[in-house]
């Protein structure tokens, strides 16, 4: 320790070489970590360096020092993981709350997205399909009851339901000539 309290780095390579092994010991039964307890090591030896100084004989045996401070240390760092395992806990627990949330907003948008396509789709369509369609499927009627209540033929509510939901899908998702050929171009 004289050797160490003068800054001569023999002393702490003599330190070393006594103790290291005891002193990981020491740490690896408390931290259960070799990394942790290597580190750990690291951090003893150069709080030695740094407190040598401050080591008074008369109040204990080198040894003593270096293991109660071996010890101090080891707890602090358990104290720390214990600490950083709550709050990556805590975080985990926001994130997931935070996550649904989210989660929410994102549906949120995607379905205003998609009404406002489908209302610019539905905006194209001439009034007579759009009115069809807007029926069927705003106010969930079915082809019959528009019929009856708009006293359309069945047979054209039909054509107009099909020919207004070709256009938009055709206005949506361009399927044109995939779904109908070319014969969709020359259909009102």
């Amino acid at each position: 320790m004289e050797m160490i309290q003068t800054h001569r780095h023999s002393g702490l390579d003599l330190l070393h070489a006594r103790y290291a092994t005891l002193l990981k010991t020491l740490s690896m039964r408390m931290l259960h970590n070799d990394a942790d307890a290597e580190d750990l090591l690291q951090d003893v030896f150069l709080e030695i360096w740094d407190l040598a100084p401050t080591y008074d004989p008369l109040k204990g045996r080198p040894l003593s020092w270096i293991v109660t401070l071996t010890r101090r240390r080891s707890i602090d760092r358990l104290r720390r993981r214990a600490a950083y395992c709550r709050m990556e806990a805590g975080f985990a627990e926001e994130a997931k709350c935070h996550d649904n949330g989210w989660t929410h907003v994102h549906e949120d948008l995607a379905q205003r997205e998609r009404n406002e396509h489908l209302q610019r789709a539905l905006a194209y369509l001439p009034e007579a399909q759009r009115n069809a369609i807007k029926l069927a499927y705003h106010e969930q009627m079915t082809q019959r009851e528009i019929a009856a209540r708009t006293g359309i033929p069945l047979g054209t509510i039909k054509t107009r339901l099909e020919l207004g939901l070709k256009k938009m899908a055709v206005s949506l998702y361009g399927f044109k000539d995939v779904l109908w050929g070319n014969n969709y171009a020359a259909g009102t």
